[in-house]
Formats: C-alpha cells, structure tokens, sequence
C-alpha cells in the first residue's frame, strides 16, 4: 500500500506543477511599473512607417517582430497588435500566444494558422479570422501598436476563444515585463 501511495505521488506531483504554469487570472498590474522588452522590427523604426509590403495595399503579411530583456522565469510571451486610432473603437490586428520563453523573434509572414508548427497559438483578430491581418484605415494616419507580453505562466485557451479580451483577462497577474513598438500607415 505504500508503494502505490509513493507511485501516486510520484506522477501526481509533476502534474500538478506542469499544470500550475498555466495562466488563471489574478489582479491588474500596472505595465509602467514593470521591467521593460525591448521590441523592435527590421521592417520599421519605432513610431516610422509601416512599409505598405505589410498592410492591405500590399502583401498583407505580418512583419518580422524581435524582443529582447525578458526576466529570468518568463515562461511564455503574448504579442498584440492593435489600432488604438480606428474609428469604431480599438481594433485588433494580431494576436499571438505562448510564444515558448525561450523565443525571441517571430519571422516574416507567419502563418495564418491556430497552431502553428512549434506550439505557437494564433488568436482571432478584430477580422474575425485567425492570424494577421494588416494596417488597412478608412483614412488618414493610424498607429499600430505591437505589444509584446513576458508572462510567468502559459495561457489555457484554445485559438478560436482567443480574442483580445480574452487573453488580457488570462494574462492578468501573470505579466512580469512589457514592451512596445509603434509604427504608422496612411493609405495613399
């Protein structure tokens, strides 16, 4: 009987730490208190212009997008892109998740998959659709912000529940660094 009660543990115990990793909602942290990503882009500068490669004028890919100064225990990031300046309130362009700690870039023209070959999830944009859909304003200059999220755990939703809202509700209490990149587009 102790043999069993020892066998239990010893594959109990494991799975409860792998399942603690993942997200579960806790308090608001302010972003401004936290430590800083360093986000950046070999497409654009940081508030340059979005080249038109990556918008609906052009090929309507998604741009190469790097971090960097994520904090020891960082097990997943979480990237949002989103218009702030779109005329029917905030609309979301990208939304990728559990990105492995250890990643530091997604390429150029990620796929627009829910999975994706290394575990990477993809999440439904203000389109409605799954993947990146790019800059495309009704008319003059929007900003496009890329926010990248180190998180300490890993988020337990599927991609097709995985809208903007969802996911900040899932990373609440779980983001220890942040950082951001901006670029702009007008439609010519």
């Amino acid at each position: 009987m102790k043999s069993i009660y020892s066998i239990t543990l010893f594959i109990a115990i494991p799975l409860i730490m792998s399942i603690s990793t993942y997200c579960s909602g806790g308090p608001k942290m302010n972003l401004d208190s936290l430590p800083k990503l360093t986000v950046t882009s070999p497409a654009f500068e940081q508030d340059g212009i979005i080249p038109s490669r990556y918008t609906c004028d052009g090929k309507d890919i998604s741009p190469a997008i790097s971090w960097s100064g994520a904090p020891e225990g960082t097990k997943s990031f979480v990237l949002i892109s989103d218009d702030p300046d779109a005329p029917m309130g905030t609309w979301v362009h990208w939304i990728v998740y559990n990105i492995p700690g250890n990643v530091t870039e997604l390429t150029e023209a990620v796929e627009s998959q829910e999975v994706l070959d290394d575990g990477i999830m993809q999440g439904v944009s203000s389109w409605k659709r799954i993947g990146y859909g790019g800059p495309c304003p009704p008319s003059g200059t929007h900003r496009y912000f890329f926010k990248v999220y180190a998180l300490d755990c890993t988020l337990a939703i599927k991609p097709k529940d995985a809208n903007k809202k969802e996911v900040l509700k899932a990373m609440k209490g779980h983001i220890i660094a942040y950082g951001e990149l901006i670029g702009n587009y007008k439609r010519q």
